[in-house]
C-alpha cells in the first residue's frame, strides 16, 4: 500500500478574518477539531479552501499551520497525514509550486488535471510526467471534469502509474461509476488508491473499489462518515448503508451554492470561524440562508443523537 493511505480526508475550508486576511488561528483550531472528530488526513489548499484566491505565501503558511497543529496526533494508531493541493494549466508553474510544497514535508500532493486548456490524454501524460520527475513525494491526480472540462482516462492513469510509481492514486470527482470500476480493474490495488471526491458517492465508490473520501461534508459529520467507512471495511454493509442514507441529504445540500459557501456558513454558525469569503465567492442571501439554516438543523439533530 502507498505511504499516503488516509481514508477520511476533509478538503479544509480556509478561515478568513472580517478584513479578508487568513485567520491562521482558526485554521489551526479547525485542523485539531477535524482530527479529534476522526479524520486521519487533511487536505490543505484545495478548492474548498478557496485556493484560487489565496496567494502562494498564504498557501505555504496554511500548510505549516496545519502541520504544526496536528503534529504528534493520531487516529486509530496512525499519524495524521497532510496532503497539499496544487497544479493548474501552466505545467512549469505547477512543477515549481509542487516542489515548494514537497520541500515542506507534506505526505502527498493533490495535483489537478489541467483546466481551461483542454489538453489531450497525451498532453496530460506530459503534464503529470514533468511534475512527477520533479519530486519524490507521492502524487494523487485530481480528476474533476465539472471544473476542468476534460477528464483523465483510466488508461492514462495506468500509463502514469506504470511510468511513475509515486503517482499513487486519484481523487475521482466524477459521478461515473463505470469509470471507478474500470480504474479498479486496470490499476493494481496494492500500489494504487482511489478516493471519492463526491460525498454522496463515498459508499457507492467504495463498493466499486475506492479507498476512502476527500470530503467537504467531513467538516460537519466526520464521526458519522468514519463509522460508515469502518463498517464497510469490516464487512458490515447493512450498517454502512444505513449510515450512508442517514447523511445523504446533508451531503447534497452542502452544494446547492458554489462550494464552499454552504459549509463555511455552517462552520461559522457552529462557532469554528467567521463567514468571510473571498470574491468571486459571495455570502448567501436571505432566502439561501434559510435553506442553510435547515441544513444546519439536520446536522445538529445528528449531533444530538450522538451520531456526530
Amino acid at each position: 500500500m502507498p505511504h499516503f493511505n488516509a481514508q477520511l480526508i476533509p478538503a479544509m475550508v480556509t478561515p478568513f478574518k472580517e478584513d479578508g486576511n487568513v485567520d491562521y488561528g482558526k485554521m489551526e483550531a479547525l485542523a485539531v477539531h477535524l482530527v479529534d472528530s476522526g479524520c486521519d488526513g487533511l487536505l490543505v489548499n484545495g478548492t474548498t479552501g478557496e485556493s484560487p484566491t489565496t496567494t502562494f505565501d498564504e498557501k505555504i503558511q496554511l500548510i505549516k499551520t496545519v502541520q504544526q497543529a496536528v503534529q504528534g496526533k493520531q487516529v486509530d494508531g496512525k499519524n495524521i497525514q497532510i496532503m497539499a493541493g496544487t497544479g493548474g494549466n501552466n505545467t512549469v508553474k505547477a512543477v515549481e509550486e509542487t516542489k515548494k510544497f514537497a520541500d515542506l514535508g507534506v505526505d502527498a500532493i493533490l495535483s489537478v488535471v489541467p483546466y481551461y486548456s483542454k489538453p489531450s490524454q497525451r498532453g496530460m501524460v506530459e503534464h503529470f510526467s514533468q511534475i512527477a520527475q520533479a519530486v519524490s513525494t507521492e502524487i494523487i491526480i485530481y480528476n474533476i471534469p465539472s471544473r476542468c472540462v476534460v477528464l483523465i482516462s483510466p488508461d492514462t492513469m495506468a500509463t502514469l502509474h506504470e511510468k511513475f510509481p509515486h503517482i499513487i492514486g486519484v481523487k475521482q470527482s466524477c459521478p461515473d461509476m463505470d469509470a471507478v470500476s474500470e480504474i479498479t480493474h486496470k490499476l493494481p490495488s496494492q500500489t494504487w488508491l482511489t478516493w471519492s471526491g463526491d460525498d454522496s458517492l463515498t459508499l457507492p465508490m467504495m463498493a466499486c473499489g475506492a479507498h476512502g473520501i476527500i470530503s467537504v461534508q467531513a467538516h460537519v459529520t466526520a464521526p458519522l462518515m468514519k463509522e460508515m467507512i469502518d463498517a464497510f471495511k469490516a464487512g458490515n454493509q447493512s450498517r454502512a448503508l444505513e449510515l450512508h442514507l442517514k447523511q445523504l441529504h446533508i451531503g447534497k445540500e452542502l452544494f446547492f451554492l458554489p462550494n464552499p459557501t454552504v459549509v463555511k456558513t455552517c462552520l461559522s454558525k457552529l462557532g469554528h470561524m467567521g463567514p468571510t469569503l473571498r470574491a468571486p465567492m459571495v455570502a448567501p442571501d436571505a432566502g439561501e440562508m434559510q435553506r442553510i439554516d435547515a441544513v444546519l438543523k439536520e446536522i445538529q439533530a445528528l449531533q444530538l443523537q450522538g451520531a456526530c
